[in-house]
């Protein structure tokens, strides 16, 4: 680590909770506690965009069949979906918005914000802050050295696989998944309180912790905010809108796992990103091979990668917990009629499903959609690769 960063990194370990601090906490908690599909994500901290954003290109004869794309955007507004953007081989096919939504709307991300920490990692591994993925973050986060997290690697936060106690929900407002989540010293009670249940690497258990970190680890290794990374390494060079993103108390630490805001044509901007091998507008961003990497699964969970799930082994219910593990399932109806398909997948079904095979994205975004009838992951990607007609 070099001497700024070092000092970058003491001054990111020089604030303490305060009795402020603590009122902070539970009036967040109980705001949680009362309604949490309303949760106040607050304060929030601009993410800039580029200076001048690029346009996606709109493709004036879609190669999609009319009929199915108009069937997916029925499909979509049925389930209080917010935007629907199909995108095909370097041209929009599709773009739908639905009630007060429009192209520039910064749209919460939840979960979809795992697979940008992966990218972020693979950004700072290309300028060189990060050795790779093998890295433990005890490199960066010293205080780990000399207990049971030092074990944990870069990839284990990326994986699932950190050891960390998985995600669940408890109305204790000292349980650990609340305070890892509203705390106003958020990252440094992951550090420091949160438990490890499992030897990093030998298990996958997904929890909001692991990611959260990610944000520490990015501001240590490279001694600039998060926010600032983001915009300047990722949403510069891809020439995407910006947004904003929830930070723990004013100049704090950066919710990385779970709560940016950005349009949609910004998260699927990044699907491209990956769809493209790491590069854009010419640029390398990711180095070669990183994102064979994100779409490769574990022995402990094949259906996760890098941030991002994978469409095979197939799976009719899948949930984001260990493989066999209770919790909710996600329907897939059918195999993706892509076997190479890879998706961002986030709580309410946010998705940005990606197909390698035919160079075709399908981003969904919106609030939770109706229980009945079921939501499917499979319609949207597999009725529009049926109306290519090959």
């Amino acid at each position: 680590m070099s001497a700024r960063n070092a000092l970058a990194a003491l001054a990111l370990l020089a604030t303490a909770a305060t009795p402020a601090d603590d009122a902070t906490y539970r009036a967040r908690f109980d705001a949680f506690m009362a309604n949490p599909a309303q949760f106040d994500y607050s304060p929030m901290e601009p993410v800039p965009g580029a200076r001048r954003v690029r346009p996606l290109a709109q493709r004036k004869a879609p190669t999609i069949a009319p009929a199915a794309l108009d069937e997916a955007a029925r499909y979509a507004e049925a389930n209080r979906s917010s935007a629907l953007l199909v995108w095909r081989d370097g041209a929009l096919e599709s773009a739908r918005y639905f009630g007060s939504t429009t192209r520039d709307t910064p749209l919460v991300s939840k979960s979809l914000a795992k697979p940008l920490t992966a990218i972020a990692i693979g950004r700072a591994i290309m300028l060189g802050s990060i050795r790779g993925l093998d890295q433990p973050i005890a490199d960066f986060l010293p205080e780990l050295k000399g207990t049971p997290k030092a074990a944990i690697l870069v990839r284990h936060l990326l994986d699932m696989r950190s050891g960390l106690l998985d995600q669940g929900y408890s109305p204790d407002p000292e349980h650990p998944w609340n305070r890892a989540y509203l705390d106003p010293d958020h990252g440094q009670y992951i550090v420091q309180s949160y438990p490890l249940t499992d030897a990093p690497g030998s298990r996958y258990a997904y929890a909001n912790a692991p990611s959260e970190l990610i944000a520490l680890v990015i501001e240590r290794a490279t001694g600039r905010r998060y926010s600032e990374f983001l915009s300047k390494e990722v949403l510069g060079p891809l020439g995407a809108a910006g947004g904003e993103i929830w930070v723990n108390r004013p100049q704090g630490l950066a919710h990385s796992g779970c709560c940016i805001k950005l349009p949609a044509e910004t998260w699927l901007k990044l699907g491209i990103l990956l769809l493209d091998d790491g590069v854009a507008n010419g640029k390398r961003l990711l180095p070669s091979g990183y994102v064979r990497e994100m779409r490769t699964g574990t022995p402990q969970n094949p259906n996760f990668g890098l941030g991002v799930w994978l469409g095979e082994p197939y799976r009719e219910r899948r949930g984001f917990g260990a493989p066999g593990a209770p919790g909710p399932q996600v329907l897939h109806s059918e195999p993706y009629l892509d076997p190479d398909l890879f998706l961002f997948d986030g709580n309410s079904n946010q998705t940005v499903h990606i197909s390698p095979k035919h160079r075709l994205i399908v981003l969904r975004m919106g609030e939770t959609p109706p229980k009945a009838p079921e939501w499917d992951n499979s319609t949207l990607p597999n009725l529009l690769i049926r109306g290519l007609g090959r």
